[in-house]
């Protein structure tokens, strides 16, 4: 949670949700996708390694509903790179398939 609050996660997840904001025109280099992306990730792998339990980390964030904002700059990204594995944690995550 601290960081989340220090990384300004919560004020990109708002950014992301804000009615204005177009997960399917937003820029690539987005400054808030990136956070998200990256926060999201990250916690994916320390679920993926017993580090963080899902069902409790699932209790804080909506992860289904954040990686709606995201896929397509992840799933581009994964593209682009050439890496399927990139945000694969993230995407684990939103779909309940780690744990």
């Amino acid at each position: 949670m601290r960081w989340n609050a220090e990384s300004g996660v919560d004020e990109a997840l708002g950014a992301l949700f804000n009615p204005g904001f177009d997960p399917l025109t937003a820029a690539q280099d987005d400054e808030n996708v990136r956070k998200v992306l990256t926060f999201g990730e990250t916690v994916g792998a320390l679920v993926r390694h017993h580090v963080l339990d899902a069902e409790l980390i699932s209790d804080v964030y909506w992860w289904e509903g954040i990686w709606r904002r995201v896929s397509h700059h992840a799933l581009f990204a994964r593209e682009d790179s050439g890496e399927p594995r990139l945000y694969e944690n993230f995407e684990a995550l939103a779909a309940k398939t780690i744990g």
